[in-house]
C-alpha cells in the first residue's frame, strides 16, 4: 500500500512540473510576440550616439582633422570605420601606424 502512494505522489510531482514548464513557456512566447509587435522598441537605434560605458549621449569632437565622438564623462572616444585608419596615415610612423602598416611577414 505504502509503494502505491509513493508512486502516486511522484505522479503528480511530474504532473505539476509539467503544468509548471507549459504555463512559463507560454508566458515567454508571449512576451516575445509584444517585443516583436513592438516596432518603436529599436534597442539598436537607442545605443547609436551614446556612450557603451556610461549610455551619456556622445559629443562630435575635431582629433587631428578626424571628426570622433568624445564621452562628456571622460569614457573614451569613439570613432567609426575608417577614422582610425585616417589617423594611421597620417601617423605613418608612430605606433598606430605601424600597427596598421606593418609588413606582411612571407610564409
Amino acid at each position: 500500500m505504502k509503494d502505491t502512494k509513493d508512486r502516486l505522489g511522484e505522479r503528480l510531482k511530474e504532473r505539476e512540473k509539467g503544468e509548471e514548464d507549459r504555463f512559463f513557456a507560454e508566458r515567454d512566447r508571449e512576451a516575445v510576440e509584444r517585443l516583436k509587435k513592438a516596432k518603436n522598441l529599436d534597442v539598436v537605434n537607442l545605443a547609436i550616439g551614446h556612450c557603451p560605458r556610461c549610455g551619456a549621449a556622445l559629443v562630435p569632437t575635431k582629433v587631428y582633422g578626424v571628426e570622433v565622438r568624445q564621452c562628456p564623462a571622460d569614457c573614451g572616444l569613439w570613432l567609426d570605420k575608417g577614422e582610425i585608419q585616417v589617423i594611421a596615415q597620417r601617423e605613418h610612423d608612430s605606433w598606430l601606424g605601424r600597427l596598421f602598416y606593418r609588413p606582411k611577414l612571407e610564409e
